[in-house]
């Protein structure tokens, strides 16, 4: 938990060696991490092998837990496998006394680490520091988001551009805008779906690219307050995909920036009552965020330093 580049080094080793290939994960239900999850991950890594999911809460997890732990494993293994196992492969030095019980070849697979020098421990440890050893699968779930938040023309766009430059990752653009150009930025009730459900597509397919960060140019609960503004009511999915969406860390942007009129903006005169409107969304909600002001380099200098704030609570969690 969670599956790492030790784990796709192991699996595309016996891939080599083997006609048919199985995998064998073991969960509990006091797991850390769902193993719904873990076999949508493996599943997506290992697309040509066949994986079987023990949850059987009966069986111990370690030798000192049950007097009777190896004859255990036997009996279920050879349940799982009743025609017989020819080789098995593991990393860790239990895999040996498994190839015993089945009766098959033992084929250690890199156990000092030197192929790929990383563990579970170590990625449960610090996920954020060994980011390069977490496939693509798993990296949207280790991932820190940060959204930024405010009214029309704060220079969310902008700030999110360079943020994910100074962090070398990637960023999310606002959907709706893509969407409502070819319309003249008109936006009808029928939209407000569209925006929301594209805005979080679009989010978590680049949360596959992201290095350790993503910068999220708005997000839902964004959708659900225009909604509200401009048509005095939202769709009950949208605000319930708001509500479960959340960050790790929100930017409100002040409105202490001149106007820029794009022709998709409107509601200058409204801006200082819907900023009041956007602060009390996250402080109802008591979402954690930190306070953006000034011209621009100082808007930029102060989401550094709260997304240095973050890195470094979230390092020091682990």
């Amino acid at each position: 938990m969670p599956p790492h580049a030790g784990h796709v080094y192991l699996v595309d080793f016996a891939r080599a060696r083997v006609e048919k290939l199985y995998l064998l994960f073991y969960s509990r239900a006091s797991d850390v991490l769902d193993p719904r999850l873990r076999a949508g991950w493996l599943r997506e890594l290992f697309t040509d092998v066949r994986l079987i999911h023990t949850n059987d809460e009966r069986l111990p997890h370690y030798p000192e837990e049950h007097p009777d732990f190896w004859a255990l494993w036997k009996a279920h293994l050879c349940g799982l496998f009743p025609r017989g196992v020819d080789r098995v492969f593991a990393s860790e030095s239990y895999g040996a006394r498994v190839a015993t019980l089945v009766g098959a070849e033992f084929v250690p697979v890199d156990p000092s680490r030197t192929a790929v020098p990383i563990s579970a421990s170590a990625i449960r440890g610090d996920p954020l520091a060994h980011w390069r050893y977490l496939p693509v699968p798993v990296r949207p779930y280790y991932v820190l988001r940060v959204c930024l938040f405010g009214p029309e023309s704060t220079g969310k766009s902008e700030l999110a551009r360079r943020l994910a430059r100074r962090y070398h990752t990637v960023w999310v653009p606002e959907y709706a805008r893509e969407l409502l150009n070819p319309e003249g930025g008109r936006c009808d009730p029928a939209d407000i779906p569209r925006i929301a459900y594209g805005q979080a597509a679009s989010e978590d397919a680049l949360a596959r690219r992201a290095n350790r960060l993503l910068f999220c140019d708005t997000d839902v609960l964004t959708t659900m307050l225009w909604s509200q503004i401009l048509f005095g009511e939202c769709p009950h999915d949208v605000a319930a995909l708001a509500e479960q969406r959340t960050y790790d860390l929100y930017l409100l942007l002040d409105v202490d920036v001149p106007w820029i009129d794009d022709r998709q903006r409107f509601l200058e005169r409204e801006r200082h009552a819907i900023f009041t409107r956007y602060r009390a969304a996250l402080e109802g909600r008591d979402r954690s965020f930190v306070l953006i002001r000034g011209g621009y380099e100082q808007r930029l200098r102060a989401a550094c330093d709260a997304v240095d704030r973050l890195l470094a609570a979230r390092t020091a969690l682990t």
